[in-house]
């Protein structure tokens, strides 16, 4: 039976970055929101639950170092909800794309994975980017939008529209995420 893999990108993040301040407000209200999906889709036995997260240059830094570094950051608050728990997919990557340099197409191959549900952030960069790369890959792609932080909000708007119109993506709200235990193949027409 295909199944379906929820993508956490970049939820471990410090916050001390430029736009770290306006980034906060975006995730602020998507941590609930995204801690809930995580929580229904650990009790799902078709959906994978992997995280990808950027490794900030550091090549040594292991899941549990990344996971420290962000709690001990500006907001833990926004990280802790959502940390990965210890029986989930970890994948560092070190570029935009969850793909891009990492296992995660091999992993959802083996686990015959279709759809990817995307979450985390930033919308207009590492969400998009992601999905462009699924797209390519000729996965399904589920993106919530009430689940993913955009830093600039028009951007993000306009990523949304972007992955929906030229990836086509499903834009979906969370409540609505995981109602279907997979997208039906994509269409290639426009």
């Amino acid at each position: 039976m295909p199944r379906t893999a929820l993508v956490v990108v970049d939820m471990l993040n410090p916050f001390q970055h430029q736009d770290a301040e306006q980034l906060q407000r975006s995730v602020e209200p998507v941590v609930p929101r995204l801690a809930e999906l995580i929580g229904r889709a650990r009790h799902r036995d078709d959906v994978d639950l992997i995280y990808v997260n950027d490794n900030y240059g550091d090549f040594t830094a292991t899941r549990d170092d990344l996971v420290a570094r962000a709690l001990k950051g500006a907001r833990p608050d926004l990280v802790e909800p959502v940390a990965p728990p210890a029986d989930c997919a970890f994948l560092p990557k070190v570029r935009h794309s969850a793909f891009y340099g990492t296992s995660l197409e091999y992993v959802l191959r083996q686990r015959d994975v279709r759809t990817v549900l995307l979450t985390g952030q930033v919308t207009e960069q590492c969400i998009l980017y992601s999905a462009l790369d699924a797209y390519i890959r000729d996965f399904s792609i589920m993106v919530p939008p009430d689940c993913v932080a955009a830093i600039h909000d028009d951007l993000g708007r306009a990523a949304l529209r972007m992955m929906e119109r030229n990836m086509s993506a499903a834009i979906v709200p969370s409540r609505e995420c995981l109602a279907q235990r997979s997208l039906p193949a994509r269409s290639h027409a426009r």
